[in-house]
């Protein structure tokens, strides 16, 4: 960000409670760009047979993680886990319960975690081109993000 959005001058960097933030240089402006992080949510999508395990057209070929999706505005995080499960995987969401939530900072957001129980065929959009089920004792969480939602789901199963 380089011009205030408001007022189209200059942003430079001032100290504002104690953080240095990106600000307008116009005083009598006021804009601050505080850069809140994005409200994210993260689907554990059980099926028979295990955790949908995706993997996104612009991820490294062997990652593969649990769904996620933005909050829309106005959403409440459980409708969204909803939403995004059926958008994703073409699957309806019979049970929904919230895992966590949790900072994701290397990304800028605020993950929330739900523990989706879904029936139907799965059919992949278009951000994802392949999945694998895996039972709940196979998985690996990785140490940040979606990785700690996955673990503590986990650990509530005793694994």
């Amino acid at each position: 960000m380089k011009f205030c959005p408001q007022c189209a001058s200059p942003i430079s960097d001032a100290m504002i409670d104690g953080e240095l933030r990106k600000a307008c240089s116009d005083v009598a402006c006021n804009f601050v760009h505080f850069n809140n992080p994005t409200p994210v949510v993260a689907m554990i999508v059980e099926v028979d047979g295990g955790v949908v395990m995706a993997h996104n057209v612009s991820w490294p070929k062997k990652f593969y993680s649990i769904i996620t999706g933005f909050l829309e505005a106005g959403e409440d995080p459980l409708e969204c886990a909803v939403r995004e499960t059926k958008e994703e995987l073409n699957l309806t969401a019979v049970d929904t319960k919230l895992v966590g939530v949790y900072a994701f900072p290397q990304q800028n957001q605020v993950i929330i975690a739900y523990h989706v129980k879904a029936v139907g065929e799965i059919k992949l959009n278009e951000e994802l081109d392949d999945y694998k089920i895996v039972p709940p004792a196979e998985i690996q969480p990785w140490p940040m993000g979606t990785g700690l939602a996955l673990k503590d789901w986990m650990q509530s199963l005793g694994l």
